[in-house]
């Protein structure tokens, strides 16, 4: 374990924790990229000359999938701001220890769910 007596993961482990989270961070980054492309280039799919019923009908899905890409790039922004909160835990060597309990966080969880705040002990206990 440290050199001091709190509980946290060595830094060999950290590192690759880190390694995990910046190669999440950067699939991360390239899926809210191509949402947002898409969320721009929604505005014309070359159905200007089609009948006024189906344009009606097509104006409202479009609608309908920009606050679907609109709602998938906000949850993927969170996720990746997430993921950089957990980086600077790695830095203060905190990451990987539940905030509630201070008991470490299982490793398999945190392989899963990188942002991890807390074991699932303690994620019980809020239920």
């Amino acid at each position: 374990m440290a050199e001091d007596s709190t509980v946290r993961y060595s830094d060999k482990d950290l590192a690759e924790f880190r390694a995990l989270i910046e190669e999440k961070i950067d699939k991360a980054k390239k899926h809210l990229d191509l949402l947002k492309s898409s969320y721009m280039n929604d505005g014309n799919n070359g159905t200007d000359d089609t009948s006024p019923t189906f344009k009606a009908f097509e104006e409202g899905s479009e609608t309908m999938s920009k606050e679907a890409n609109t709602q998938l790039a906000i949850r993927q922004e969170k996720f990746i701001r997430d993921l950089k909160n957990a980086l600077l835990r790695i830095e203060n060597k905190t990451y990987g220890v539940c905030r509630v309990t201070g008991k470490l966080i299982n490793k398999e969880r945190l392989k899963l769910v990188p942002h991890a705040t807390l074991s699932i002990e303690a994620k019980n206990m809020q239920k």
